[in-house]
């Protein structure tokens, strides 16, 4: 089954203008992108983002080894909030420069450590992280039947200017 990430200019625009913000000791802002899904005929999985939470400045833990850390509490909101809106979660980060951005190391690592616990609240649900730049995005998910990650094959930004965006390297 291939995976297609559709997400509205506008809500896109708002992610990272949020993601950029400064914040008092974290070197970078992170967020969760709600979304909900469907299947096409192809039969390919299709999933629309439609809202974003921010992480609260009280929830990033100092660090300096990372970018950002954020603490149980973070997760546990999000997770609410996947519970209470029958909602998938797809944590999501900025690399600030143009063109496809990829998962740092870190990111590969600690995201393989997260997500599959959004399974504890929605297990039925598709769960992922992404990866914004200036201009494009990547991402990976996990789907229920095997909770593992794969790379998200399309993106599609909906508004103007529309933007497809190929998911696969």
């Amino acid at each position: 089954m291939k995976s297609h990430f559709k997400i509205t200019r506008k809500l896109i625009d708002h992610v990272r203008t949020d993601v950029r913000r400064p914040h008092a000791f974290a070197g970078e802002r992170v967020g969760f992108i709600l979304c909900r899904f469907g299947v096409t005929s192809r039969p390919d999985l299709l999933v629309l983002a439609h809202s974003y939470h921010a992480v609260a400045d009280e929830d990033y833990i100092d660090d300096m080894q990372y970018g950002a850390v954020i603490n149980s509490a973070a997760f546990r909101k999000a997770m609410q909030l996947a519970y209470t809106n029958a909602v998938g979660l797809f944590h999501v980060h900025l690399h600030e420069h143009s063109g496809k951005p990829s998962p740092s190391g870190i990111d590969v690592r600690e995201t393989s450590a997260f997500v599959p616990d959004f399974f504890h609240v929605r297990p039925r649900l598709p769960h992922g992280a992404l990866v914004l730049s200036a201009d494009s995005i990547s991402g990976r998910i996990w789907v229920p039947e095997d909770r593992k990650p794969s790379t998200i094959d399309r993106f599609t930004v909906v508004g103007t200017p529309l933007s497809k965006i190929d998911g696969k390297r």
